[in-house]
């Protein structure tokens, strides 16, 4: 599989995901400050809730490196955060959480091909 081949499908996703936020009205126009995404915690979890670290570091970091040809990642496990975040929520979630879980095993099983 070709890096760009991999970079389309994961770019397929990725509008995927914004347009499930979007629909969950989970998406944000203005982004946080720059203090809010300059934590150096695990998924930001101290200074932006989840669905902020999935479009202003996650979806926008991917993006960058679809677009750069940069490496991607060779795992992915975003889907478990979510699951955790959303748990007891009463958004309709399953799409989302759905996108995500088939963005990580993408992820890794393209990465698990290649060796």
């Amino acid at each position: 599989m070709t890096d760009e081949t991999k970079a389309i499908t994961i770019g397929g996703y990725l509008i995927d995901i914004e347009a499930d936020l979007r629909q969950l009205r989970l998406w944000q126009v203005e982004p946080p400050d720059s203090a809010a995404l300059a934590s150096t915690e695990p998924f930001c979890f101290d200074t932006l809730t989840f669905p902020q670290w999935l479009q202003f570091v996650f979806i926008a970091r991917m993006y960058e490196l679809t677009e750069s040809g940069e490496t991607l990642p060779e795992s992915c496990g975003i889907a478990p955060m979510a699951e955790e975040y959303f748990s007891g929520s009463e958004l309709l979630v399953r799409p989302l959480l759905t996108h995500l879980a088939s963005l990580d095993s993408y992820i890794s099983q393209s990465s698990s091909r290649e060796v």
